[in-house]
Order: C-alpha cells, then sequence, then structure tokens
C-alpha cells in the first residue's frame, strides 16, 4: 500500500510473531489481494522476495553525468571561451581536467546516494494513519502487523474480516474513513 490515499480505510490485524505474520501475508497474497502492507519492529525476510535495488545504477549514472558535467565545464572555460596562453600550456589539458572531473562525479553520485536513499526507504514519515490506531505504537517494539487496503479489488466488508479472523490474530481492526 506503499503510502496510498486510504481513502477507503484498511483491515489491520496485529500478530505476535514474525512467522505468524510471514504465513498471514503469504496467505492473503494466495487469495489474491495486491494491497498489503506489513509493518513489524525488524525486517522479517520471509514475507516478500527480495528484489535488487536500482539505488546503484541511479548512483552510478549520477557519477557519470556528474563527472562529463564537470569536464564540460572546464573545457568550456579554459578552452572555449577563456583561452588564455599561460606558460606555453595547452588550453585543453586533459590531466589537469580529471582530478574536477572526479570530484564532480564523487558529488552527483553522494548527493543520489542520500536523496535516492530517502526516496526509496519513504523518508522522512512523520505521520501515517496507522499511527492513530491505539496500540499501533508496538509495531516498532514486539508486535506484527498486517494492512489490507480497502480499495484493494479483492476485499470486501465481510469476508476480509473473516479471512483475517481466520489466522487468529491478537486483535483486528476495521476500517473507518481515513482522512
Amino acid at each position: 500500500m506503499r503510502d496510498l490515499d486510504w481513502s477507503r480505510g484498511s483491515y489491520l490485524a496485529e500478530f505476535s510473531t514474525a512467522d505468524e505474520l510471514s504465513e498471514a501475508v503469504r496467505r492473503f497474497l494466495e487469495m489474491g489481494y495486491t494491497r498489503v502492507e506489513t509493518f513489524s519492529p525488524m525486517p522479517v525476510d520471509t514475507i516478500v522476495p527480495r528484489t535488487r535495488s536500482r539505488l546503484p545504477v541511479v548512483v552510478f549514472a549520477a557519477g557519470v553525468a556528474g563527472a562529463i558535467l564537470s569536464y564540460a565545464v572546464e573545457w568550456y572555460a579554459n578552452a572555449f571561451a577563456y583561452v588564455q596562453n599561460i606558460g606555453g600550456r595547452p588550453a585543453h589539458a586533459v590531466p589537469a581536467f580529471l582530478v574536477p572531473a572526479l570530484e564532480g562525479a564523487i558529488l552527483f553520485a553522494a548527493v543520489a546516494a542520500f536523496a535516492g536513499f530517502f526516496t526509496s526507504a519513504r523518508l522522512p514519515k512523520l505521520w501515517h494513519p496507522v499511527f492513530e490506531i491505539p496500540g499501533f505504537e508496538g509495531a516498532t517494539v514486539d508486535r506484527y502487523w498486517i494492512a489490507v487496503d480497502g480499495a484493494d479489488a479483492r476485499t470486501s466488508t465481510n469476508t476480509t474480516e473473516d479471512e483475517l479472523r481466520l489466522l487468529k490474530p491478537l486483535r483486528v481492526v476495521l476500517p473507518g474513513p481515513v482522512t
């Protein structure tokens, strides 16, 4: 449900162990639900298969772009726009341009890594509708939660609630309009 509007609310269930949460997610995905989100105090690897991050590719591309842009600025300034004959040196001195181009690559790659991490991790997230549920703060300590978006095509009022209760959670929280 990664930052959906939650206009139709969500069905939530609280579990006491990561294994129960993994089983709940597996069963809901098998039943055809597509908008399932989990909240847990630690990563639970068995829930969703890991996919490779695109962040290294983005960081590399940003580094290459930074190197090219830095080199282009140096070339424009020294070999094209403001050519000066100083000590008989060539205006386009490749060895002299490489170090600043490397610095530009590092700068662009670092900024892309910083911004890319926070974007992919959806940070900072200071408020979310589920934070209003009493007892939800246990998701940062010792409780595991599954949330099914009310806008999921498979969701229906009675069926989703019954399917959650069959998993024997500690409690089920039914949707209300979340703004």
